[in-house]
């Protein structure tokens, strides 16, 4: 879609600069020259100090070469400039110009990545993530250093969303948000403190070393009402070799704070990844089971897919189980939303195989929640049926009723 829309601008304007940057770019800029011929530039990693440079050196026609972050075509050849460093001073970036975008579409639609509870605006209060897993493309785009925005700078952008655009909840969409406990604990403090009365939410999945019972209470009272969390598996030695450091007593101890100060809270589950055998999914499933007797109220059980950027596709590719990068390839990647055609990239459970685990991990979960909690089933059914969703799970409930009804309206959003 994006070749598509490059390649459209690049027809109506002709002699226009074109730049692209983000994740997939900075991942693979020598393929995106080849494979869009339209595309003149890349920004690799963060782009706000690069793009700025690229456009002064082409406006003073200065040699595009003295610009650090960029891959470009020169004479035939595609050419790397130096890297540029990470910025250290996020509170110096200037806010989004949201006034150049049509945010009306967008805020009266209803869409957001988390649960909608109202106008939803994105925000990012951090960079980076210092852990090294192996599906993740992190290291490339970010490298593994996690830089926090200054909580008073993040909050005064927060409220004056609230005062001209009329927001009601904030989507953060870091990849991390909570890595140091001090931080948290001085951003919920002080949106207490000030007074103000929104939502907010952690819908990408979070790590939970800094999440006890007094930081989940304050999540609760700062107005945090949805936290993901990003365990991936349920198998020791799957997260040893997939380098994901975290300790599962350690986050089942934190999903109950965080349950218990009145959060919902979902749970992020991965597998088929490369090595994983039938008794690794197996302990996947049964700690699925842990999770919901817990009383975690969400989850979502996806394939791995292997990203550009991410040691895994290198490690993939360099072994010969990644097909030729096409069209076909990349639309592969999406396969974690299609529960009927599954593509496995482990050499010991097939696609079918896996499609099957994934199924009646969904089922078990749901199956052994709303058992131990019973009163969760008419809660959700009066949810699904009425504006007021308060997890993913009943927002696609919401969704597959309208689409079974035959609208073609995306279930409408929750009154203001």
């Amino acid at each position: 879609m994006t070749r598509l829309v490059i390649n459209e601008l690049r027809r109506a304007l002709p002699r226009a600069t074109i730049v692209a940057g983000g994740e997939h770019i900075t991942a693979m800029p020598e393929f995106s020259l080849t494979d869009c011929q339209s595309l003149d530039y890349c920004v690799v990693g963060e782009g706000e100090e690069t793009i700025v440079d690229l456009v002064a050196s082409l406006d003073a026609d200065r040699p595009i070469a003295e610009v650090p972050g960029i891959v470009y075509r020169e004479n035939g050849d595609i050419v790397r400039t130096a890297t540029r460093g990470r910025i250290r001073q996020l509170n110096e970036i200037a806010p989004p110009a949201w006034d150049l975008v049509p945010l009306a579409n967008y805020l009266d639609s209803g869409l957001g990545f988390g649960v909608n509870r109202g106008r939803c605006l994105p925000v990012l209060a951090s960079r980076g993530c210092p852990y090294e897993c192996t599906f993740c493309s992190n290291p490339t785009m970010w490298t593994t250093r996690w830089i926090a925005r200054d909580p008073d700078i993040l909050l005064d952008e927060m409220l004056g969303y609230i005062e001209q655009y009329q927001i009601e909840n904030f989507d953060f969409y870091d990849l991390t948000a909570i890595v140091r406990r001090d931080w948290i604990i001085d951003f919920c403090q002080k949106i207490i403190e000030r007074g103000h009365r929104f939502t907010w939410q952690l819908p990408s999945g979070t790590r939970s070393e800094a999440i006890d019972g007094t930081v989940a209470r304050l999540l609760y009272e700062s107005g945090c009402r949805n936290v993901s969390y990003a365990p991936e598996s349920g198998s020791p030695s799957v997260l040893k070799r997939i380098k994901k450091k975290v300790a599962l007593d350690r986050m089942k101890s934190s999903m109950r704070s965080a349950i218990t100060s009145g959060l919902n809270v979902k749970a992020n589950i991965i597998i088929g990844f490369p090595g994983e055998t039938h008794r690794e999914i197996f302990e996947t499933l049964k700690f699925l089971v842990e999770m919901a007797l817990i009383g975690v109220h969400d989850m979502s059980i996806s394939p791995f897919s292997p990203y550009p950027g991410s040691e895994l596709f290198d490690d993939l590719r360099r072994d010969g189980k990644i097909p030729e990068l096409s069209d076909d390839y990349f639309y592969s990647l999406e396969t974690y939303t299609d529960l009927l055609h599954t593509i496995s990239m482990s050499e010991h459970v097939g696609g079918r195989a896996l499609g099957l685990y994934r199924s009646f991990g969904m089922l078990l979960f749901y199956g052994v929640a709303f058992t131990a909690r019973p009163w969760r089933i008419v809660k959700t059914a009066v949810n699904v049926f009425s504006n007021r969703q308060e997890s993913r799970g009943e927002m696609s409930l919401r969704d597959l009723f309208f689409r079974i009804r035959g609208s073609e309206a995306v279930a409408p959003p929750p009154p203001r």
